[in-house]
């Protein structure tokens, strides 16, 4: 994986057309952020936050979702500047791998090393984000991590309230990131590779 660290500018771009392009829509809904994905990429944009707190206003974020697959179960972060139950994740920084940056980030955010239980993102979205800081739009890429709900994680707490594993049955429905019933679906259609 050290190899994804940092990339050129055009291998970097090749590389996240290819992850886009390996995403098998859910619905409609993803295949036009598909689309529009990967009509940004292709127009030259700058795909990365080069500075805080939304320049430019779009750029790519890394989602990881810890799935307990035996407990049937996904950790969620309650972020306190969205209020929002969320995944954990974050911007992928310029020229960075985007499934580095979730290496990154859940070290960061609950201190502890990525196991994937797939290499790839399982779904996109495109969101405009508002909280009392800025206005952006996310391209988040979701990533799907094994988890073990019986652990007690660690957790940033600048950057959380709380965190908790949720039943897929009882995840809430209200101050949750716009797509997280989406991602629940297809969470519930995939296989994933188990030991």
């Amino acid at each position: 994986m050290d190899c994804y660290k940092r990339l050129g500018r055009m291998d970097i771009r090749r590389q996240i057309t290819q992850i886009i392009e390996q995403i098998d829509p859910l619905d409609e809904e993803e295949n036009k952020h598909k689309n529009l994905v990967s009509e940004w990429i292709n127009s030259g944009a700058e795909l990365f936050r080069i500075q805080k707190p939304d320049i430019p206003k779009m750029h790519l974020v890394s989602y990881f979702v810890p799935v307990d697959e035996i407990r049937k179960k996904i950790l969620l972060v309650h972020h306190k500047k969205a209020n929002l139950w969320l995944p954990p994740g974050g911007h992928v920084e310029k020229n960075e791998h985007p499934q580095q940056a979730v290496i990154r980030e859940m070290e960061e955010e609950l201190f502890t090393p990525a196991i994937f239980h797939l290499n790839h993102p399982v779904f996109l979205t495109v969101a405009k984000t508002v909280n009392n800081m800025d206005f952006h739009t996310d391209v988040s890429l979701w990533y799907l991590v094994k988890g073990d709900a019986r652990m007690d994680y660690a957790f940033d707490e600048q950057e959380f309230y709380k965190i908790r594993w949720f039943s897929l049955d009882e995840v809430p429905n209200e101050q949750v990131e716009p797509y997280l019933s989406r991602f629940l679906k297809k969470l519930n259609s995939l296989t994933l590779v188990s030991d």
